[in-house]
């Protein structure tokens, strides 16, 4: 195959045409070989991606939601916490939580989730595009952000294509529920490290 190079086809563009996205079996299968051990990496779009570190205030807010959430949804789903999901052929995140359906997942990480959670400080703005756009064509029916910069909870709803149609922000005062729980909300001043 031969190859006419422009003057304006940048390097970043070549290699984007070039590459090849790593797939989630791909990935599962170096993670079971021990190749990606001690990394904190995810599968984001055929590509492996650092994760942010977690700095105490977004610790603080992980450990209030998974206690919580626990106990609220005991026997009735699962909640999953920085484990992957099976999100598609090539992306395979881990988000800080995931609500799925009761099951041991012994033959695969769950495809589906009922509320995915991340928290962001420093991964705000990739969390409100990448990760939204990945959940949304994922079919997860609803997507929390814990904002810690701004001090709010922003719940994504009603998935349509590659965007959520619905973005509501939850002040400290609110409390959402959870998807398919009506019972189970989450009070935003407990979950958000205070001043």
């Amino acid at each position: 195959m031969r190859y006419s190079y422009s003057m304006a086809t940048s390097p970043e563009a070549l290699a984007s045409e070039k590459l090849r996205p790593l797939r989630r079996a791909e990935y599962d299968r170096l993670v079971g070989l021990g190749m990606l051990e001690g990394e904190k990496l995810e599968l984001l779009y055929g590509r492996l991606v650092r994760m942010s570190p977690e700095g105490e205030r977004h610790a603080f807010s992980i450990v209030r939601l998974t206690e919580h959430l626990v106990r609220a949804l005991a026997g009735r789903a699962q909640v999953r916490v920085q484990l992957p999901l099976a999100a598609s052929d090539i992306s395979e995140p881990e988000p800080d939580i995931a609500i799925v359906a009761p099951g041991d997942y012994l033959d695969g990480h769950p495809k589906q989730a009922l509320l995915v959670i991340e928290v962001a400080q420093g991964s705000l703005d990739e969390d409100r595009s990448l990760k939204a756009a990945l959940y949304c064509a994922a079919g997860v029916p609803e997507y929390w952000i814990v904002n810690l910069v701004e001090g709010v909870i922003e719940v994504y709803r009603e998935p349509r294509g590659d965007s959520y149609a619905s973005v509501v922000r939850h002040g400290r005062d609110a409390a959402p529920a959870v998807p398919g729980f009506a019972d189970v909300v989450v009070a935003v001043r407990d979950v958000l490290p205070s001043g």
